[in-house]
């Protein structure tokens, strides 16, 4: 009891100061936004009664003192941000699981996002953020944000436009199977693209070097689309429980998951739209549910280990 006292007071203590800087921050970006509101009023009125010039440089001493402002508090912005992950939400991970820890730095690599298998298109723009790692059991997992994007190129007669388009942003969970498949299986959701594939793929060739895999499962069908190189191995991986557990996973998830089982790993991605764990500017942080929906997607990932039996090893060390 007296640890946890301990524990709480400290942590008490780290939420005070960082709501100092917090106030800081907030009121040095409400200067800034109040400066650049006076330069576009100053403007607007010198153009109104048609003194462009005097409404140019008029402008331009507010606007160039609310950009040198916003640019020098960056530093403390970073730092206050920092310091909220490695202090206040470290310490709330512990509470949901002793072995968990955050590095906000590091993420899932490039290269094993698209090992994964679980996008046809590679990223051109790959951001990652907020690796948390730990272990339920038996099972090690891990989950990170990815924003994923690639980008097209129109020629036009002013030059080259480039557009990005998302490829995903969400989370992506990984979890250590404890034994090496042998080949791929991936689980994709069934859209348009995919049915024509997977039509390809039972008339006229194999997608990808996969084939179509038809599971007993008519509602997972009709959901997922599944390849694999070894039919055999991806029934035995998907059984009617695993599959049953992953329709109930997907309910729970704003947009329809994909899975991969790749070496001797589980992938799963979860499109969201929301950032998880970044530190409040404009609403304070000494309030009872200050964490309650980052904690609630920390227990969701954790749970896909309970959700999907993952501690039941049919897969021995072979």
């Amino acid at each position: 009891m007296d640890s946890e006292n301990t524990t709480y007071k400290a942590l008490q203590e780290v939420l005070n100061t960082l709501e100092i800087d917090r106030k800081k921050i907030a009121e040095t970006y409400k200067t800034c936004y109040i400066l650049f509101g006076l330069a576009a009023l100053i403007l607007a009125i010198g153009l109104l009664i048609r003194f462009p010039m005097l409404a140019f440089f008029g402008a331009l001493v507010p606007l160039v003192i609310g950009v040198v402002m916003y640019f020098q508090i960056q530093d403390e912005v970073k730092k206050y941000k920092f310091v909220y992950k490695t202090n206040v939400v470290s310490s709330a991970l512990k509470e949901i699981n002793e072995t968990f820890s955050i590095t906000p730095q590091s993420g899932l690599p490039e290269y094993e996002f698209v090992s994964s298998e679980l996008f046809t298109t590679e990223p051109d723009r790959y951001k990652t953020q907020d690796l948390i790692s730990g272990t339920a059991d038996k099972t090690a997992f891990w989950f990170a944000e990815v924003h994923a994007e690639y980008k097209t190129e129109t020629h036009t007669k002013n030059g080259t436009k480039t557009t990005w388009h998302t490829i995903f942003k969400g989370i992506i969970f990984v979890a250590d199977f404890n034994k090496k498949f042998e080949v791929s299986t991936v689980v994709r959701p069934k859209g348009v693209g995919d049915a024509i594939g997977a039509w390809f793929s039972k008339n006229v060739f194999s997608f990808g070097n996969s084939e179509l895999v038809h599971l007993e499962n008519t509602i997972f069908d009709e959901i997922f689309v599944t390849y694999s190189r070894n039919q055999i191995e991806a029934r035995y991986i998907l059984t009617p429980a695993m599959m049953e557990r992953i329709l109930e996973l997907n309910k729970k998830s704003e947009d329809t998951i994909s899975l991969s089982f790749i070496d001797s790993k589980m992938y799963i991605a979860f499109p969201l739209s929301h950032n998880y764990f970044e530190a409040p500017i404009h609403s304070s942080l000494l309030v009872p549910d200050l964490l309650t929906d980052d904690l609630s997607i920390v227990q969701f990932m954790q749970d896909i280990v309970h959700e999907l039996d993952l501690n039941t090893r049919i897969w021995g060390k072979g």
